[in-house]
Parts: C-alpha cells; structure tokens; sequence
C-alpha cells in the first residue's frame, strides 16, 4: 500500500492504478479486489464493482439524414427483470416510443432536435446518452444517388455552401451539410484559415463588412478521423448598398433632367435621376460607366440536368495477371463523387456480359444536359485511336469481341444530347497485335467530350507496389484536385502537372488529355433537374443503392442478436452480427451466417470472421461497429434470386456440459444493392455490344489517338533501359534501387506491374517461352493515324 501510495507524488501519479496494475501482475481476480475491498471497509469503492441491476448496452447515436428518408435510433438494456422502454424528445414524451429502436419514417425538418431514452427494470431506471439528430433538406434531384441509409458508413457531403455577392450591412448565410452517424462536427474556413466560432453546419454573419470578403469553404469531419471539404466558394462584399435598387443606378443632373439608358445586356435597365457618388467597384457592381464590357464578359452560369457515374474495377482477372489498385482506386472516387452529388455505381470485377449490362443501365438515365462520367480501371489496350476495356473472363489472347470499346459508348452517349461526356481511362495503351480489326464508331462532332488518359498512346498506367493497399498512380493525384471548383480540363492539367513531379514514374507514364469542351463545364456545376427527367428509372437506380434495413432477431432461448448491413460497393455487400442481450444461464453464446446462394461463390474460410480484414473488409472497417462476426459478400451482380440465409446462434450451458446447442433462423433480404438490376442476365439486342461488333478497315477508321510525336512522355534511353525493370519478371523496382535513368535516383514509392502486362525476353524482344503468358503488345510498326473531322475538333492539352 505504501509503494501505491508513494505514486500520487508522480506526474499523473495514481495509487489505483497502481494497485490494479499490481494485482494484475499478480493474476489476481475481481474476487481477490472484492474481498481486499471488505477487509479495507471501502464501501464507496464496493459499490463501484457491484453489477448494476440494470445495463444500457447500446447507445444511442447522434444522426444527420436528408428528410424524407428513415430515422432509427436504438436503445437496448438488459436487467433481472424485463425492460421498458421511453424515448423523449428534449422533455417530452415521444408518442408510441416504448420499443428500444425509435423509428421515424420519414423523418422531417421538424424531428430534428435531441433524444433521450429512459429504461425502466422494476424499481430502478437508467438513462441513455443524447442523441442529436439534424436533418437536412435536400433536393429531391440530389438523393436518388446516394445511400443515406447506408449511416453507419463513410460521411456522405450532400449539401454545398453557394458563392455570394454582398454589400456592407448584409448577412452572409453560409451553408453546408453532410449525412452520417455519429453526425459529423463542422469548421469553416476563410482565405484557408479556420474561422472564429465556425463550428456549425450554417455560418452566419449578421452584418458584414468589407473585410468579410474571401474565399470560404468547410472542413467536415467525423469521430472516425475521416475528412471532407466543401467546394471553396468566393464571397464579394461591395462598399454600402446604393438608395435605389443595385439593378437601377440613379445618377442625375442638377437640372432634374431623366435620362434612360438601356445597356446591351438584356433585362438591365439604367435609370438615371439623381447624383450619387459612385466608386469604381460600385459602378461595375449597379451596371454603370463601362459596364458593358464587364457585363458582357460575366460567363453564363451551367447547369446539369443531373450528374451520373460509371466506375468499373476489375483486378482479378481469371486468364490475366491480376491487380491491387482498381478496388482502393474506386472506392476513393465513389466517396469523391458522390461530394460532388453524383449518382455512382461502383463495381468490381465484371465479366463482359456483366459489363455491357451495367454500361445499359447507365445509359438509361443519361439524358439532355446530364453529365455523364465513366472511370475504368484494369487491364486494357488501344487500336487506331479505339480504347478497349477488358472483362475479367477475357480469354488469352482476347480481341475486340471480348472487350467493351470506350468510343462505342461515347456514341450512345451522344445520341442522349448529355451536357457532358467524361472519360477517365485508368489503364495501358499497348497496340494488340492479336486484334486487327476497329469498331466502325462514326461520333459527331460534340463540343462536351473529355478524355483523360491515365498514360500517352503506346505506353503503360502502372500500380505502385506496397505490403498494403494503394492507389494507382493516376488515382494517386487525381483525388487530390476532383473537388476542385474548376473547369474539368483545367482539373486534369494540374493532375497531369502533378503526375510530372512523381519520380517513380517519370518517362514511363505521363497523363494524356483530349478535349473538345468549349463551354467552362466542371464536375462542381449545380444540378438543375429538367422537366423530362426520366423519374421512374431514377428511383429504380436508388433502390438499387439501398441496403436492407437493419433486424434485431429473438430466439427461444431467451437471447437476442443484431443483423446489420453496409455497402463497400454497389456490388459488396458487408454482414455483420452482434449479441444484444444473453441469457445468464448461457456461458458461451455466438451469432453467424451461413448458406448462402451459389451464385455468389462465398468463401466459408472468410465468414463469420472476427475483424474485417480477415474477410478481406479492408476500406470499410473502421467505419463498421466493433466486437462483431464479419461476412463480406462480393459479386453481388451474379445473384439471379432473392438472397436467403441462415442467421445460426450457437450457446453454451453449464449445466449441460457446455455441449453446444443451436438455433437457426431464415432470413430474406430480397435482392441487395446492385443485384435488383439483374446484370446477369442475357445482354440486350439494342446494347453496346451491336456497335462494338462492327470491325471495318484500319483505314477507315473514324477516330483515331493522336499520333506519338503529340504525346508528352519522351521514349528515350532511360525508358529503354528501364522497361526490362517493368516487366513481370520484375514487377516493381525495390525501395533503394538505383534505376537507370530514374530520375532523382531512387523512389520513394515502388511501382508494380502494369495495368497491362506486355511480355518480354531478356533481349527486350517478345518472349516465346510456353510458361509465359501470351499478352498483347505494341508492334515495333509505324502505324498512320488518319485525321477525320472529328478529331480535329479534339485537341491533346498541354502539360
């Protein structure tokens, strides 16, 4: 006792602990404490190590969700008598709220506010935690894509904060808001640094002043660690407003004469009555002096009708090397996007039928002035200008036939009259020496195409090798400037400019951009819905995106368990089960999940597992609830029925021996995510697979990639000497390697096998040794591009 004692002289010095630590050392028991305890006479500390007759388990959590989806709050307690339940909101009682879930559907602007639930257990009475829950109103136009049921996932932005133009004296209103639980915590920031008492979702200034000015934007973050931003927005802010209304300067003579003038712009009148002073900045703010030139050269505000994005990883290719990248590089830009209020679907590991399937299903809700975005990522190939994506049931050596042409899509895109057409091409451009024949594409000439290369025609998109999971290269910095609020060429010429100062890959991959974009259209662009949207496939495309609601199963036994569900991908389905409450007389007591459909081919080595990683969780696990079994489903696009399965409890007794004894229960959840779209089935007549069937002369090819002396990455000696390096018979070049003509000569990230793995011997030529794979490569033969009109209205950008 006294070396305990002697501890409380110590920084931070405790004798509890001390002696907890001792005890512990010791192997001793809380039975061994408990009677240390009575033999001290410490009552208040007894007291303390006495189960409490009545245990709140799980904790309500504070929530933000967009109104008019679901509200559940949940509550549970276990005690020696059965439990009651009351659920108030600030001091009243919520009606009909005696069951320990509390469920609101749909839930309002007027529910938001803090929940408290009381538990009653006979004569004793515990109470939950608060729980805040926000509610925000949110277009109807920005839901469909996005999962806000899915709340004990990543924090989803649905709201962002609008630029402003303001005079002295005006109130700035600011407002963001992002869904998630627990609800995210906010802080603005002006001019990139944090603003005094910025800490809620709206900033509001009563009255500003000119120094209020700047540029704002929000960093939102969750208790997970996990951070988001808003676009940055400007905020102006003139000397005082004029008398008269901004849109009518009045400047007069003293003779009182009126004179009117009207200026070019239209629906701008200028009455002139009365003398005032005016400043420069309030002469171009009224539309006054030379405010026809300042009107004329204020850039129309764009619109889409809707934003709509495709993202395909494939990596686990059956007759190709396979790949890490595609599923981190997805899943950062699924969450990017859908900041940015983009419907995404994303999708791991198609096959070609599955492919066009879903590139059908894309198509269907493109329509006039919608932005369309498709990302691929995995193994593919380019002939005279046509981009070829490759399934992951391609065989060796593959063709056309067995691939999805990128030009083939663009032109069912452009029959939609889309507002704008982006491609992001995460994949190698080798020629395939196997495949001789085109698509017989003919696009129009549109000016709202933007492709962006992850590398130049005839070269490799590599990997970078690491124990973990990381992002490709090109994923690598284009994540670091998505967001931006800019015009989307602009965008990928700083991730080109970025890609350029990464030594790993210099004069091995280098960002090609092609454009015809005339108008300043950004992915960041608002979204103003048309009257023709088509609505019915809309709210399908949502159902496709929502989970199963979470089930709280009772057994006979007395015990009770929680099913709960999160979405990694459109088409991964995580499972997880937690024990809620367990009998007494049980000392041992486990929930799993099994009997599963064939379709989806589930691993029963990787079930029911303890951590998500060992079930291959590995971008959603610190996102999941804790001390729970993991079951993560993958392929979810090959279940053809509803998906039915077996929750078993398994529990122990004492009096029985500890022999095991099982329950079992059914459990339907229909067809999850992305299975209700049924990409399995027979692909369509009038999909994409007519115009990718097409093969005509080379020569007539009517697109084309410019030629190798437009690319920006330099063939030299240093790619000469370092491509045997690249090679899979080296896959990545170790940490500390001097590479020959590496740059800055040595790397600080390892770069790993190519999206697409051309084959080599020693001697740099084709490999014709049986064992290795037979992979097409870019012939050593000049190939002359033909210019058609419509390239010519596409020009590569500058880096």
């Amino acid at each position: 006792m006294e070396m305990c004692s002697l501890t409380v002289l110590k920084l931070e010095g405790s004798p509890s602990r001390m002696l907890l630590r001792l005890m512990g050392d010791r192997g001793c028991t809380v039975g061994h404490l408990t009677d240390y305890l009575h033999a001290l006479g410490n009552a208040e500390a007894l007291h303390c190590l006495k189960p409490s007759a009545l245990q709140v388990l799980i904790q309500p959590q504070s929530v933000a969700l967009v109104s008019g989806h679901n509200l559940r709050l949940s509550c549970h307690a276990v005690g020696k008598s059965p439990v009651q339940y009351q659920w108030f909101k600030t001091k009243e009682e919520v009606p009909n709220s005696s069951c320990p879930d509390l469920v609101i559907s749909p839930v309002q602007q007027k529910d938001a506010g803090f929940y408290i639930c009381r538990v009653n257990c006979g004569d004793s009475f515990e109470f939950s935690q608060w729980a805040q829950v926000d509610v925000l109103n949110v277009a109807m136009s920005y839901a469909p894509g996005h999962s806000y049921q899915s709340l004990e996932g990543r924090m989803k932005l649905v709201i962002q904060p609008q630029p402003q133009r303001l005079y002295v004296g005006d109130a700035l209103q600011l407002e963001c808001g992002a869904v998630g639980r627990p609800i995210p915590r906010y802080q603005w920031h002006r001019n990139g640094a944090p603003v005094p008492n910025g800490t809620k979702r709206k900033l509001t200034v009563p009255h500003v002043m000119q120094d209020h000015g700047g540029r704002y934007r929000c960093e939102i973050s969750s208790s997970s660690s996990e951070r988001l931003w808003t676009n940055e927005v400007d905020v102006a802010v003139g000397k005082p407003r004029p008398q008269s209304a901004a849109a009518r300067a009045v400047v007069s003579a003293s003779d009182d004469r009126v004179l009117c003038s009207r200026l070019k712009a239209p629906g701008v009148a200028v009455q002139i009555s009365e003398a005032v002073e005016c400043s420069e900045v309030d002469v171009y703010a009224i539309g006054g002096a030379s405010s026809e030139l300042f009107l004329n050269s204020i850039p129309e505000k764009l619109y889409a009708t809707d934003k709509v994005a495709l993202l395909i990883g494939n990596l686990s290719y059956q007759n190709h090397p396979q790949l890490k990248a595609p599923m981190v590089d997805v899943y950062d830009l699924t969450n990017l996007l859908r900041q940015l209020n983009f419907k995404v679907v994303s999708l791991l590991d198609l096959t070609e039928s599955e492919m066009r399937n879903a590139v059908d299903e894309f198509l269907l809700l493109l329509h006039k002035g919608v932005y369309g975005l498709l990302y691929y990522a995995g193994h593919g190939y380019e002939n005279y200008g046509n981009s070829f994506m490759v399934p992951v049931d391609a065989p060796n050596p593959y063709r056309s036939a067995n691939c999805l042409c990128v030009q083939s899509i663009l032109k069912l895109m452009q029959e939609k009259e889309t507002g704008l057409n982006v491609f992001l091409l995460d994949m190698c451009r080798k020629r395939n020496i196997h495949d001789d024949s085109t698509p017989n594409v003919v696009l129009r000439v549109t000016a709202n195409i933007v492709f962006g290369y992850a590398t130049c025609q005839d070269a490799e998109a590599f990997e970078l090798s690491s124990s973990g999971f990381t992002n490709g290269v090109f994923v690598k910095f284009l994540k670091k400037r998505l967001l931006d609020d800019e015009k989307i060429t602009v965008v990928l010429d700083r991730v080109a400019e970025d890609m350029g100062q990464f030594n790993a890959t210099k004069g091995k991959q280098a960002l090609e951009i092609r454009s015809s974009l005339s108008e300043r259209r950004a992915l960041t662009d608002a979204i103003m819905p048309s009257d023709n949207v088509a609505h019915a496939h809309s709210r399908q495309w949502a159902k496709a995106h929502e989970l199963p609601e979470t089930m709280c199963l009772n057994f006979d036994c007395g015990a009770r368990i929680k099913l709960g569900f999160a979405a990694e991908f459109s088409n991964v389905l995580v499972i997880y089960t937690y024990i809620i409450k367990k009998p007494e007389e049980m000392s041992f007591c486990q929930a799993h999940v099994t009997d599963f459909s064939q379709d989806l081919d589930v691993d029963p080595k990787e079930m029911n597992r303890e951590t998500p990683e060992e079930t291959g969780i590995y971008l959603l696990s610190s996102s999941l609830p804790q001390h729970c079994l993991y079951t993560r489903l993958s392929s979810l696009q090959k279940l053809k029925e509803e998906l039915v399965f077996t929750v078993c409890l398994q529990g122990t007794f004492a009096a029985m021996a500890d022999d095991p004894v099982h329950w079992t229960k059914s459990i339907n959840i229909g067809k999850p995510l992305i299975a209700r779209l049924d990409l399995h089935r027979a692909m369509r007549r009038n999909s994409c697979l007519q115009t990718c069937l097409m093969p005509h002369s080379p020569s007539h090819s009517p697109c084309h990639s410019p030629g190798p002396d437009h690319c920006h990455l330099l063939y030299g000696s240093h790619y000469a000497q370092d491509h045997s390096r690249l090679s899979p018979q080296h896959h990545y070049l170790e940490v500390g390697d001097s590479a020959p003509g590496a740059m800055g000569g040595s790397f600080y990230e390892n770069l790993s096998q190519c999206r697409y793995d051309p084959m080599y011997d020693s001697g740099g030529g084709l490999s014709s040794s049986p064992g290795r794979l037979s992979i097409p490569i870019e012939a050593s033969d000049d190939i002359t591009e033909l210019q058609t009109v419509f390239i010519n209205s596409l020009h590569l950008q500058q880096q």
